[in-house]
């Protein structure tokens, strides 16, 4: 599978076109720290190339508005569509459109639930979901263990939305990784969603703390919920020093409270990367190249030990 570099990516879109190209890109929501950062990233690549212009939506996490703007990018006349999905289990009816009007698709980031069926003319841009909890829970669970907890350890879990495939698959690398004869010290308390959001995540752990149960550490499927709990947590008393929180995602935020001594762990997800890249196989896919249905961009584990080397990043 090949690895799209964003040296590569520039290279390869800064040879020129000999038309105009618009590209149509339905984002989930503006309103969340990851996907501006991979907004941004199809933005700053378009400016690089002449004769690219894109049009982006915000589908304001409906899936209803989200597929109107499907249909109004294909009416328009788009050479393709870039389509971050709200619902990643609503993606037929997307595919399906842009399918009979011969307009190339591209998912991006949220891994939709026919990617094994996409047609020809369709591909998936994004990283590998089993990388990103599993990098995560399997760092916490040494944490955890480095603390003296091998002798048992409760934690809760925060999960994204449910219709998303990356917060079942992360949850499940986290069940996976207790699983282990290494990790399976650690028991889950209670896990719920928090919908990816900081409000959510704060008021959830607030309701938890209420409850007097004791508890090790928080593992969140995204960085915005860490952080969230993390509020929560300093709101209620509690020393940071104390407890072991994991977020994924490794968003400017993230870092500055892994700088503060509050988060512990976090996975880099490269969101500007995913966003050229989407870009990319878009275009190629409107010049009629071949391109790899699937395009996976490595995670890599962030802790304070190595925040260094990420901090210029999302």
């Amino acid at each position: 599978m090949k690895k799209l570099v964003m040296g590569a990516v520039l290279s390869a879109l800064m040879c020129g076109t000999a038309t105009a190209e618009t590209v149509g890109v339905s984002m989930a929501l503006f309103d969340d720290n990851f996907l501006t950062v991979l907004r941004n990233g199809i933005q700053d690549v378009a400016k690089g190339v002449a004769g690219v212009d894109v049009q982006i939506e915000d589908a304001q996490n409906d899936v209803a508005k989200q597929l109107d703007q499907i249909n109004n990018f294909i009416a328009s006349g788009v050479d393709a569509i870039i389509v971050n999905p709200v619902d990643t289990s609503a993606t037929e009816a997307m595919s399906n459109a842009a399918a009979a009007a011969g307009v190339p698709l591209v998912y991006v980031n949220r891994q939709p639930v026919n990617v094994d069926a996409l047609p020809d003319n369709q591909a998936f841009v994004a990283s590998n979901e089993i990388e990103s909890g599993t990098l995560a829970a399997f760092e916490g669970c040494k944490l955890l263990r480095a603390k003296g907890k091998a002798g048992g350890a409760k934690i809760y879990v925060l999960m994204g939305e449910l219709s998303n495939q990356a917060a079942v698959q992360r949850t499940k690398d986290f069940h996976d990784v207790i699983g282990m004869d290494m990790c399976n010290f650690i028991t889950i308390v209670d896990e719920q969603t928090a919908n990816w959001s900081r409000d959510k995540a704060q008021d959830l752990m607030t309701n938890w703390l209420s409850s007097g149960e004791a508890f090790d550490a928080v593992f969140s499927n995204n960085d915005e919920m860490a952080i969230g709990a993390i509020q929560a947590l300093k709101a209620g008393g509690v020393s940071m020093e104390e407890v072991i929180v994991t977020g994924v995602d490794a968003t400017q935020d993230a870092l500055v409270a892994m700088q503060g001594g509050d988060l512990d762990v976090t996975v880099f997800q490269d969101a500007h990367g995913q966003g050229g890249g989407a870009l990319d196989v878009a275009l190629k896919l409107a010049r009629g190249e071949t391109v790899d249905q699937k395009v996976y961009i490595p995670f890599q584990l962030v802790t304070p030990a190595n925040i260094s080397a990420f901090l210029a990043k999302n």
